[in-house]
């Protein structure tokens, strides 16, 4: 069965393909589509609606899409939603640089653990997909992985903030992981099985 895949982020599209072999997965790309909805929700859960509606209203296909970012408790949940858009905070729907995201990540976190006098870098990573059927009903599926903040970047493995993320469910950052390692304790891994489980009952 064909699935719109609402994103045209690379690293995102090259994760659920790996993740759902069995679909014949479309993308924006494929139909020279460089549009994006505007992501005005407070929660994953919602920015993630947003853009499968947006583009099931737009091509009538089953459509996937997925909201997901970093979740720091000594920042208040920040970045959260804004995880792509970090550094650039203030500057409507515009996404910045994964590296300037880090940077401003770190440097935040240690004001407030300098500011607390406390070494508090635990966070996590949440995934929201949305998915709209053929009729046009909404399913939701959420996913979470709990590690902490690390001092430096390790690795060069994935993609955003995963080099500065230690999972405790590997014991090691996701910049070392290897892609099945990631993929089977990751945020977006979780809420994918989830959705495989719940699709799978509908089409078979």
């Amino acid at each position: 069965m064909k699935l719109f895949l609402a994103t045209n982020n690379k690293h995102k599209i090259h994760e659920i393909k790996e993740m759902l072999p069995k679909w014949e997965i479309v993308t924006p790309k494929d139909f020279n589509d460089t549009d994006d909805p505007e992501e005005t929700g407070m929660t994953f859960e919602e920015n993630a609606y947003i853009k499968a509606k947006y583009f099931y209203d737009k091509y009538h296909l089953p459509t996937i899409a997925d909201d997901s970012g970093i979740v720091v408790d000594a920042l208040g949940g920040m970045p959260g939603v804004y995880s792509a858009r970090y550094a650039n905070l203030g500057i409507a729907n515009c996404n910045s640089s994964d590296e300037a995201n880090r940077v401003k990540l770190f440097k935040e976190l240690e004001e407030v653990n300098k500011k607390n006098n406390d070494n508090n870098r635990s966070a996590h990573f949440a995934c929201a997909i949305a998915f709209i059927d053929e009729d046009g009903n909404a399913y939701s599926f959420v996913g979470k992985t709990f590690g902490e903040i690390t001092y430096e970047e390790i690795g060069e493995n994935g993609f955003g903030y995963d080099c500065m993320f230690l999972s405790h469910d590997l014991n090691k950052p996701f910049g070392i992981a290897s892609e099945e390692e990631k993929a089977s304790v990751s945020h977006r891994g979780r809420a994918i099985r989830k959705f495989k489980e719940e699709i799978d009952k509908k089409y078979n």
